[in-house]
Order: C-alpha cells, then structure tokens, then sequence
C-alpha cells in the first residue's frame, strides 16, 4: 500500500451531527475530510465514523494519525 496523501497540515475542526461519516484515509478526495471516492484503485478504503451525539471533532487531514479520524498532532513531525 501506498503512503496517503496529505491533505492539510492542520486538522479540520468541525460540528458534527449525530449520524455516519466516512473519513478520507487516502488523501484524495475533494471533500476533505470526508470520502468521495476518489481512493477507487489505491487500496485505501474509508474509516465509517458513527457518532451518537452532536459533538465538535478535529478530524485529521495529514492522515498520519495514530488516532484515526481523530488528530493527534502528527501533523507537526510531517
């Protein structure tokens, strides 16, 4: 497997409702942070992110973290 592309040097903070999410893990897409696809090919799939309240999360955009889909600060060794 390939390494990921690195989308943001920052994570992506944001409201999130209650529901599923599919987290980018490749890099990739265009809807960062979320999947759209575009690992099609790559051996990357989406992480499903299931939240079961409203919550505001940093999601990862390097997709380096230890944490994933969370952002543990791997962003600052890149």
């Amino acid at each position: 497997m390939s390494e990921p592309v690195i989308a943001d040097t920052q994570p992506m903070v944001m409201e999130l409702e209650v529901g599923d999410y599919f987290w980018c893990t490749c890099g990739r897409s265009a809807g960062q942070p979320f999947c759209d696809g575009s690992h099609q090919g790559t051996g990357f799939t989406p992480m499903k992110l299931t939240l079961e309240t409203q919550r505001q999360v940093a999601l990862c955009a390097c997709k380096h973290t230890g944490n994933p889909p969370f952002c543990d600060g791997s962003h600052t060794t890149l």
